[in-house]
């Protein structure tokens, strides 16, 4: 059971990229804090500062805003190499005003950190690395060549060059904190959007596959008549023609379609026969074994154990549990050196599953993580396809979806391999079955077979007996049809048609 590929396009960062009018607000949010500190440090201060050519820097930025509204829409996104653009002009503007208005002296060089921090959430780590270079030669720079730290008077404040140097190193660390911290929360939030897009993918087509059952027979129950209608007429057509008259082997290749349209219905109707009725209720051990099947061929014995008191747990057939079940025993068929060890065991108040391997079990950093998206096993297992990201990820979602808690451990000493540990509110895990009857099947079916539950032990073995039975009802329907169409035809002879449809 793998993962879907998320390399496809779906699930690139096409969806990630910035948006233009958010670069463009936070601009205009820049301007405004800048017109506003140079004039206030101008004009409410009045320290002497090049108030004219700050406001040309600062109008250079609001100028690059109108064009950019201008040209492109509100709802356009940014391709990475024009957003670091726009992000490096920020940069290199705010490092024009810092140059006149005393460098890194001026308490606002902290502003370095913003756009670098908006490259670390949304633009690749390479962009981001650039980025914080671009900011820390300008800071150097900066700590070197700047004018005068705006102050009214003569006594100027001189800060001693070693302060200067520590600023300087404050806002170099800052950059890569700022921007590996930044980055970290960014990607840890776009990995869990695109597992859980991956989860959402599995569980539609799960639900697409059943709803395609469920049109197939409605659609080969509502052909039936018609169905019937024709296959009369036909009859009717070879009755009364010629045996060697020239319309004799058209009739008969009629005939014959209408019988092959009968089985093509036929089998249309047992896609959704096949899971409903009893045959959607599970028993703990067929959940088991729907989930382990498919890892069978693969040579890794099982050691299935059921412990507890009767009755034995029953879940409605759930596409969700089954692969996020099959997901995790495939993860421990790969890791297991021999065997592969599934121990069930319930009580009137919970369902418990565990899934263990005698593999090399979960490293401890891998232990304390498990169940995050795009986590793996390292490289050093030697295991082709050890991946424990993704595919753990959606089985623990769809498990937990279903009211399941998972527990990741490892075996204790002197055993060794990972262990696996599913727990069901047993309330829950029996949620949905029918009111009445609790898990006992139809009558309908199985009286004509004369047997019960009891005597099987599993629906799975009454399987081709129910079909048969199915199928005996289909000839009986059709047959039914068949004599409704004679009686039609008869009405229509007799000019009854009225009462034939009444």
């Amino acid at each position: 059971m793998s993962a879907p590929d998320l390399s496809a396009p779906l699930f690139g960062r096409s969806g990630r990229h910035l948006r233009l009018d958010t670069l463009v607000r936070l601009r205009w949010l820049a301007i405004a804090g800048q017109s506003a500190a140079v004039a206030g440090v101008h004009f409410g201060l009045g320290f002497p500062l090049p108030f004219g050519w700050c406001f040309i820097v600062i109008a250079v930025s609001a100028w690059l805003n109108i064009a950019l509204r201008i040209r492109f829409p509100l709802s356009h996104r940014l391709m990475d190499r024009p957003a670091t653009a726009l992000l490096g002009f920020d940069i290199v503007q705010l490092a024009a005003l810092l140059f006149m208005t005393g460098g890194l002296q001026n308490p606002f060089a902290i502003l370095f950190l913003a756009p670098v921090m908006i490259s670390a959430t949304a633009l690749p780590p390479q962009r981001t690395l650039v980025l914080g270079l671009l900011a820390m030669v300008l800071a150097t720079l900066l700590s070197r060549f700047h004018l005068p730290l705006p102050w009214a008077g003569d006594d100027r404040p001189v800060l001693p060059p070693f302060y200067q140097l520590g600023n300087w190193v404050a806002l170099v660390l800052g950059l890569a904190f700022t921007g590996i911290y930044a980055w970290r929360v960014a990607k840890e939030a776009r990995d869990l959007s695109d597992a859980l897009a991956a989860t959402e993918l599995v569980l539609a087509r799960e639900q697409h596959l059943s709803q395609l059952d469920g049109l197939a027979a409605a659609a080969a129950h509502e052909l039936g008549t018609p169905l019937g209608t024709i296959a009369l007429v036909a009859r009717e057509l070879t009755r009364l023609a010629p045996p060697d008259g020239e319309m004799a082997e058209d009739i008969a290749l009629l005939r014959e379609q209408v019988e092959r349209c009968r089985g093509i219905l036929g089998k249309l109707s047992s896609l959704q026969d096949e899971d409903a009725g009893p045959l959607d209720q599970l028993t703990l051990r067929l959940l088991i074994e729907e989930a382990a099947g498919p890892q069978r061929p693969f040579g890794v014995p099982f050691e299935i154990s059921m412990t507890g008191e009767k009755p034995e747990p029953v879940c409605r057939r759930n596409p969700g549990m089954i692969y996020g079940l099959g997901n995790i025993v495939d993860n421990a068929v790969d890791f297991a050196r021999s065997t592969v060890t599934i121990a069930a065991e319930w009580t009137q108040s919970r369902v418990v599953l565990t899934i263990a391997d005698d593999g090399p079990g979960f490293p401890p950093d891998v232990l304390m993580r498990a169940g995050e998206p795009y986590l793996s096993r390292g490289s050093s297992e030697g295991r082709a396809g050890g991946g424990l990201g993704l595919g753990l990820f959606i089985a623990k979602t769809l498990l937990e979806r279903g009211g399941a808690t998972l527990e990741f451990s490892n075996l204790p000493a002197p055993g060794s391999g990972a262990s696996i540990r599913i727990v069901w509110p047993r309330d829950i895990f029996e949620a949905d079955l029918p009111a009445i009857g609790g898990t006992k099947p139809e009558p309908s079916a199985l009286n004509e077979l004369g047997c019960t539950r009891a005597q099987s032990g599993t629906w799975a073995a009454f399987r081709p007996e129910l079909r048969a039975t199915a199928a005996r009802m289909d000839k009986r329907q059709g047959d039914d049809d068949a004599g409704c169409a004679e009686r039609n035809r008869q009405a229509r002879r007799h000019g009854h048609v009225a009462a034939a449809g009444g």
